[in-house]
């Protein structure tokens, strides 16, 4: 277990005694929003990003080590296990490597090796790869000429005995791992159409190599996407020479020797036929593995920034779910999320009724005085856009619109869930009661949706789904747990993202909530079936209750420090009703300011960390993350793409983040491309350094394409 503590460790650049304290909280049951914001004292502050790294890398180790000791158990079954194997066994990090050296042991399917050592010869073959005996070589093949086990002559005993070379040669795990650190080095990956006029998204590839040591993962899925949908043909060239000279230099001891032909031969032979195609395999793989892990990355941060965009407060919305024969689905919810009138209009084509949308959806913003339109950014979003714009210009209240991401929505609406939160309301329309909600608190209507639906990435849909999947769950749950949950309002799908709430928890809890009122405390959780002291310790700091009996529990202070915040308050003349009264908590906040946290923390006996906690908690009681996120663009008018000029700035949204730039919402019908390069005037490695989803940025358009309808920017302004 040392082993493996001090691994990630290094890996992960902490110490080993924090990876221990961590790993001993996580076997506890402890979950990882939990341990970050309430265990910061034992795990030394580790971030909830390092944290999820640290658990990724605990379950590979472990399942390696397991890995291990069956492999060692298979071999010794066998009676092959010697010190020395043991040993090498033991020392391997790496899975692949651990399979190389288990590869000559694995029960295989029958070969040209498996059949000629049934006919005897593996002595003739340990004679020639030993390359020690003076006598001539038919001569010593003279010796396994057996009729019975099908060898007939010279030749076919020394054809069987180098079939036997070439695979452990094949199967040599240094041999192996050299030949792939070569190749990692110098191989580089050649693409070319499969059918030479075709159009395709992939044309750039037609005729392409780029060195794999230096090819970017965006390119390698694109690549792999390709050639699944048969537009591309890839190969792996190798340094096929040097990988040669290196086996001839491992194998042959003399070259002036009689064993020197058959060697070269069957060293060839071994390359071609059996290393070079699994070594190919294994390099994509690699390559595929690598790529996935980045891109989930991405696709974890983007969704995080999009879940964590702050909410529209206070306002009544109209959902605008924009389509052309079907007609606009329309949906009127009020400042608490509640479902006020649906309808379908149809100012877009083949309708065009634009005058009777007007009529409609007017008579809709003046009777439940709506003060925000939020328009989906699907089909037909640009058309409606222009009408949405035209129409609040014939309004005399002020009223503004914003361009929601409708990712997953048509999911939604088609959801189990969806059907009993609206089971009365047609499917279509569903989808723009979530567009509504989204702007008016994305985070809530977000996690209703599969996260993989949400659509913020590269390649989501072609990289490891498992992997995928478990990272945006983790993701989900940091956003969820760093904003805090209103146990009185939430639905069950928000709950259930809450440090250790599952479904079932979750349901159990609305259902209390229906049957009993609200919560007027946190301990009330504990009247919840299912819901233990257990489940109690990890979620109770992530759950708000508003106007309730202790005005700690709006805060992020856990129940296990509210004898510390109220001694603080104490010692600071103050009570725990003192963040109820607005007139003095700018007096609590500058006198919090100024706690020595250091000197504090002893007086009370808790960790600095925790204190500082309680001290930001304090001085910001209720607050919402998300209120320092950027604001999204509220507009009032719309901008065509045949308005665009090149030199024209502009502000956008920051709508996607991928390796090689990112994707600007200016206003026109598709998203303007800002290049890595066109980022910063300073070298940057990744988009990621400088935006995030949902950022609002100035942007310089320098290049339209009008036959493509695509737009490049610069933030170079």
């Amino acid at each position: 277990m040392d082993k493996i503590f001090k691994k990630i460790a290094e890996e992960l650049n902490i110490r080993d005694t924090q990876v221990e304290a961590t790993v001993k909280l996580i076997d506890e049951g402890n979950t990882i929003p939990f341990i970050a914001r309430y265990r910061k004292e034992v795990t030394g502050n580790l971030s909830d990003e390092i944290l999820r790294d640290l658990g990724e890398r605990l379950t590979y180790l472990r399942n390696l080590e397991e890995r291990k000791a069956e492999i060692i158990r298979l071999i010794d079954e066998q009676g092959k296990l010697t010190d020395e194997l043991t040993i090498k066994i033991a020392s391997t990090m790496v899975l692949s490597e651990l399979e190389d050296i288990y590869r000559p042991y694995r029960p295989k399917k029958r070969t040209r090796a498996t059949i000629a050592k049934e006919k005897g010869l593996e002595p003739l073959a340990n004679t020639i790869y030993l390359q020690q005996e003076k006598r001539p070589l038919f001569e010593l093949a003279k010796e396994y000429i057996d009729e019975e086990k099908g060898v007939t002559n010279e030749d076919e005993a020394i054809a069987g005995a180098l079939d036997i070379i070439a695979e452990n040669i094949a199967d040599n795990a240094d041999y192996r791992k050299k030949i792939k650190s070569m190749c990692f080095r110098e191989a580089v990956i050649v693409t070319e159409a499969a059918k030479a006029d075709e159009k395709s998204p992939y044309e750039m590839y037609y005729d392409f190599n780029e060195g794999i040591l230096r090819i970017p993962s965006h390119r390698i899925l694109a690549i792999n996407r390709g050639e699944k949908e048969e537009f591309l043909k890839v190969k792996v060239n190798k340094p096929d020479d040097k990988i040669l000279d290196y086996l001839k230099k491992q194998i042959i001891k003399d070259y002036k020797s009689q064993f020197n032909d058959p060697l070269t031969t069957v060293i060839e032979d071994a390359y071609k036929r059996l290393i070079e195609p699994s070594i190919e395999r294994e390099i994509r793989n690699d390559l595929t593995e690598r790529s996935e892990e980045k891109a989930i990355k991405v696709f974890g941060k983007n969704a995080k920034q999009l879940l964590m965009q702050p909410p529209i407060k206070d306002m009544t919305v109209m959902g605008f779910d924009p389509a052309y024969r079907t007609g606009c689905k329309i949906a009127v919810i009020d400042k608490t999320g509640k479902l006020l009138d649906t309808v379908t209009v149809y100012p877009t084509e083949p309708q065009n009724d634009v005058e009777g949308a007007k009529k409609i959806l007017k008579a809709l913003i003046e009777k439940y005085h709506v003060n925000m339109i939020a328009i989906g950014n699907g089909t037909a979003s640009r058309e409606s856009e222009t009408f949405v714009s035209n129409m609040i210009k014939e309004i005399n209240e002020k009223i503004y619109y914003a361009i929601v991401s409708e990712a997953g929505a048509s999911v939604y609406s088609a959801s189990k869930l969806a059907t009993e939160e609206y089971p009365d309301i047609n499917v279509s329309l569903r989808g723009a009661i979530s567009i509504a909600r989204r702007l008016q608190d994305p985070l809530s209507e977000l996690v209703k949706i599969d996260p993989k639906a949400i659509g913020v990435g590269q390649y989501q849909h072609d990289v490891n789904q498992k992997k995928l999947s478990e990272s945006l769950t983790g993701v989900v749950e940091d956003a969820v747990n760093s904003v805090g949950v209103d146990v009185n309002t939430a639905t069950p799908s928000l709950l259930s993202y809450v440090s250790g709430i599952n479904g079932t928890i979750a349901k159990n809890i609305v259902k209390y909530r229906d049957e009993n009122g609200e919560l007027k405390q946190r301990k009330d959780l504990l009247k919840v079936p299912k819901l233990g002291q257990s489940a109690f310790k990890q979620c109770a700091g992530f759950i708000r209750i508003f106007n309730g009996k202790n005005p700690l529990e709006v805060t992020a202070v856990h129940p296990e420090s509210y004898d510390v915040a109220e001694k603080l308050l104490t010692k600071l003349g103050y009570t725990v009703d003192s963040l109820k009264d607005k007139s003095i908590l700018e007096a609590l906040k500058k006198d919090l300011a100024n706690v020595d946290a250091t000197k504090m923390s002893e007086e009370l006996g808790v960790g600095s960390l925790t204190l500082k906690d309680i001290i930001e908690e304090l001085s910001k009681p209720g607050r919402d993350p998300r209120d320092s996120m950027p604001k999204p663009i509220l507009r009032s008018d719309v901008l065509k793409f045949e308005d665009l000029q090149e030199g024209m700035e502009l502000t956008g949204t920051v709508r996607n983040v991928i390796d090689f730039g990112a994707f600007i919402d200016i206003g026109v019908k598709h998203d303007g491309l800002v290049h890595i390069s066109q980022m910063s005037d300073k070298y940057i490695k990744n988009p990621s350094e400088v935006v995030s989803v949902g950022d609002i940025v100035k942007v310089k358009v320098i290049g339209i394409d009008k036959e493509k309808q695509k737009v490049s920017l610069s933030m170079k302004i």
